[in-house]
């Protein structure tokens, strides 16, 4: 991605109009991508922009690209910290503490053998990690017999910043309308027409679905909907300064499942497991099971050591969607110029800029020889 606005706008893209749906991470980010490539862009969301209610507005989000048990996968994400860390400097500059990304690292726990591994994978992944013991980093639990993959180089997005920087950017930008408070009623996929409840219409070269856990009302790609409690903890005063620089943690608890982001730069210590995560008909699902239920469930967990003297100050339910042919998150071609992103929450979050890069990708025009696909591409 670019880290300038291009002085003179490509001149087949002049004319070009883009119009998303959703001002979420993957609308905000594909809109500045946009932009940056010369098309006009028109951004709906059914809130202000950002919107605090949406799945992407939290605290923090992980990146990381390294799984030792998808190598594919982790060459596919290896460009992605260079695409956010450019992207900051686009939208915040290099003032200090005007960024959004802090790159304290991000570590996972393996079994004993299979780290040995990782520095092979991730080599080649172009991907740049460090096998570590689970002592050095005292105060994170990790399962008996593993040890710790390192990514240094990965880190923390604090998330309302992000949508914020971006938010601001495309506000002045001549090419761009943000429409927020326009809530949609329906999206005609073979028109790429989207109409608005107050009767008007827009209509674009190409239009993108991304209202993460409702795009599935506007159209049908095919995804499952996960609803994820969280529990934000303020950690002891004397182990605060310790968090602040510690990197994000997976795979991590007694048993392997759970996960936290470190606490810094004004957020706190998140925490949840695997065993939060559960299906939903819909992010208006009532449960049986309460808040404090599944806290206590987190907490049970034990991902931190001397977990009692933490207090909880925070529990928050969050909703996430990911394709329900591959269970990632995926970008569907719905309508000859219309494409869907359900797919929300972390892994969404993470890969944000590779949906923008696909979505130009579609803008430009074929060459010659070359055909389209209705089908599923892999974010």
């Amino acid at each position: 991605m670019p880290t300038r606005t291009p002085t003179r706008a490509p001149a087949t893209s002049l004319s070009r109009r883009v119009v998303i749906v959703g001002a979420g991470v993957t609308g905000l980010i594909t809109a500045v991508r946009c932009v940056l490539e010369g098309y006009q862009v028109t951004l709906l969301d059914r809130g202000p922009i950002p919107h605090p209610a949406s799945s992407s507005f939290d605290q923090h989000r992980a990146v990381r690209a390294l799984d030792l048990r998808d190598p594919r996968g982790s060459r596919e994400a290896s460009s992605l910290h260079e695409q956010w860390t450019r992207l900051e400097t686009l939208l915040c500059g290099t003032a200090p503490g005007a960024g959004f990304y802090r790159r304290v690292g991000v570590v996972s726990a393996w079994p004993a053998q299979e780290a040995e591994r990782a520095p092979i994978i991730a080599a080649a992944a172009g991907i740049g990690v460090e096998v570590v013991e689970p002592q050095r980093y005292p105060h994170i639990r990790f399962p008996r017999g593993s040890r710790g993959v390192l990514e240094p180089y990965a880190g923390v997005l604090l998330a309302d910043r992000v949508l914020s920087s971006a938010a601001r950017w495309l506000a002045g930008r001549p090419e761009v309308r943000l429409r927020p408070w326009s809530s949609v009623d329906a999206v005609d996929t073979d028109e790429a027409a989207v109409v608005l409840a107050d009767g008007s219409v827009e209509r674009g070269d190409l239009v993108l679905v991304a209202g993460g856990p409702w795009s599935g009302a506007l159209v049908d790609p095919p995804t499952v909907l996960y609803r994820q409690t969280v529990v934000f903890l303020r950690p002891p005063p004397d182990l605060r300064r310790w968090w602040d620089c510690a990197p994000s943690a997976g795979r991590i608890g007694a048993d392997g499942r759970a996960w936290l982001m470190p606490s810094g730069d004004g957020t706190l210590l998140k925490v949840s497991t695997d065993v939060a995560c559960r299906e939903v008909p819909s992010p208006d699902h009532v449960e049986e099971n309460d808040e404090i239920y599944w806290s206590q469930r987190i907490l049970d967990s034990g991902m931190v050591t001397d977990g009692h003297r933490y207090r909880v100050t925070a529990v928050k339910h969050c909703h996430y969607a990911v394709d329900a042919l591959s269970g990632g998150a995926h970008l569907a071609r719905v309508g000859p110029a219309v494409w869907a992103r359900s797919a929300s929450g972390g892994d969404g979050f993470r890969t944000a800029p590779a949906i923008a890069d696909q979505i130009v990708a579609a803008l430009r025009p074929p060459r010659r020889g070359s055909h389209c696909s209705t089908g599923r591409t892999a974010s």
